[in-house]
């Protein structure tokens, strides 16, 4: 198994669980995307699964309920991740061609860590993220130059209805690294 395969099952497992351990009265909670409910989160960690799926002629089958959803994606993404020839495709995607492992990697793998913390807020969950998840995270988003970054914090700049970071959110500069990382992508820690 690659390191980003790896990566990917380690978060997805944790997602999972937060997915799993939301209670039947918590899906309409709001969550920290001014947005989305709770199950608003999850559907978009799907829809994002299918979106990388995409590239190499996959697809999601529908499903009625969260857990079910989020399973039947995570098992189509480790199948893609599982097999050399696919995850070795190159594919274009808004920050340039990467292969379809490395996009995974960044988008939905990263995707899972920051609205895990936002399912967990949601649903009264534990919010704290794997540290070096957070180190992880902290120093690709800050390598991330300025002017892609306003283009990250500004809505509909990736299609219709689609925000990847809100504006910052003002942090002390001695504050936890996760607290940080969750006010540089617009989160209130």
């Amino acid at each position: 198994m690659s390191e980003i395969a790896e990566r990917y099952r380690r978060r997805a497992e944790l997602f999972e669980q937060k997915v799993a351990a939301v209670g039947p009265d918590q899906w309409g909670n709001q969550s920290p995307c001014e947005k989305w409910s709770a199950r608003d989160v999850v559907d978009h960690v799907v829809m994002m699964h299918g979106v990388m799926l995409m590239p190499v002629e996959r697809t999601l089958e529908a499903a009625d309920d969260p857990l079910t959803a989020f399973q039947q994606a995570r098992t189509a993404v480790e199948a893609v991740l599982a097999d050399p020839a696919l995850s070795a495709q190159l594919v274009e995607t808004p920050t340039g061609q990467m292969t379809v492992e490395d996009h995974i990697d960044q988008v939905v793998s990263d995707d899972l860590v920051l609205h895990g913390w936002d399912l967990a807020r949601a649903t009264g969950q534990d919010e704290t993220m794997d540290p070096v998840d957070v180190e992880r995270l902290w120093a690709s988003t800050t390598k991330v130059p300025p002017d892609v970054m306003e283009k990250y914090r500004t809505p509909d700049a990736f299609g219709p209805g689609i925000e990847v970071f809100g504006a910052e959110v003002a942090v002390p500069e001695d504050a936890p690294l996760q607290d940080r990382l969750l006010g540089y992508i617009g989160r209130q820690p």
